[in-house]
């Protein structure tokens, strides 16, 4: 009986103070990818040939970050509201900032003077205001996850399972810095090509607004039933993005964009036809 009453008091204790700190270093770890990025984009704009894939990179680490500190903190119960703001402000500037500051300077402002001087000054302010459009996007995502008490898509999937409302604004970042990655940082110097740049831009940026469903992978749980399994295909994944980035990057975070869509016509000709 002792020994029960033991194991019980044990359980409710809270941790210990210096526990709340562990999840704040990898949010810090984020805004240091994201401080990293930027200056890597800068650098890239002005020469460095290599920049530019440092910062794709940067934000791609950020990623896993971000996805380690909310788990950590529930893993040792140190969730607080603290912890809550600071994320949401270092998402702000590692998902907001960098990967638009990167999508211009990569893809818009390194174009190379064309035959149509007046065509590409309009497509340089027009790239700057996309870009601010795409900050601003992931800005209100994240104010309305932060704000909503169990959000639900307008076009609801299965049963029980949960769905984000809208594209996360770290998927989000993951595009661009993505598509930066796959041609290895090697900026876009054609104008058509510009074009196309800003154009995924700014559907990326309606889709983080949008109140379309996309998968939250919340249900994955590998503590559960066949732990062994779960952790095989989760090292496994890692395994191929460690070792083909380059092509496993850029398809996972296409599928993803491509999901939500999916998701969303799929629903609408299924209440056309019904």
């Amino acid at each position: 009986m002792a020994d029960t009453k033991l194991d019980a008091t044990s359980r409710k204790r809270p941790p210990r103070r210096g526990m709340f700190v562990l999840p704040s270093l990898f949010t810090a770890g984020n805004i240091a990818a994201g401080c990293y990025a930027m200056e890597q984009s800068i650098r890239g704009a002005n020469g460095d040939g290599n920049a530019f894939n440092h910062a794709s990179l940067a934000i791609g680490f950020a990623v896993l970050f971000d996805g380690l500190d909310g788990r950590v903190a529930r893993w040792t119960n140190t969730s607080s509201d603290f912890g809550r703001e600071f994320d949401s402000l270092a998402d702000v500037i590692t998902f907001g900032v960098a990967p638009a500051l990167l999508a211009y300077l990569w893809g818009v402002q390194s174009v190379v003077p064309s035959a149509y001087p007046a065509v590409q000054q309009r497509l340089l302010a027009l790239g700057g205001l996309v870009c601010f459009v795409f900050l601003i996007c992931g800005a209100c995502r994240l104010a309305r996850f932060n704000i909503s008490d169990n959000p639900q898509p307008r076009n609801p999937g299965r049963p029980g399972r949960k769905y984000f409302v809208g594209m996360p604004i770290p998927a989000g970042a993951g595009v661009i810095a993505s598509v930066v990655h796959f041609e290895l940082g090697s900026p876009i110097h054609q104008l058509m090509w510009s074009v196309v740049w800003i154009a995924l831009i700014a559907g990326t940026s309606f889709l983080m607004v949008s109140s379309w469903r996309f998968w939250s992978g919340k249900e994955l749980n590998v503590s559960e039933r066949q732990p062994v399994r779960g952790v095989l295909l989760i090292a496994i994944f890692f395994a191929v993005v460690v070792v083909e980035s380059q092509y496993a990057l850029i398809v996972i975070a296409m599928l993803y964009l491509v999901s939500g869509v999916m998701a969303r016509l799929l629903y609408s000709w299924g209440r056309r036809l019904s």
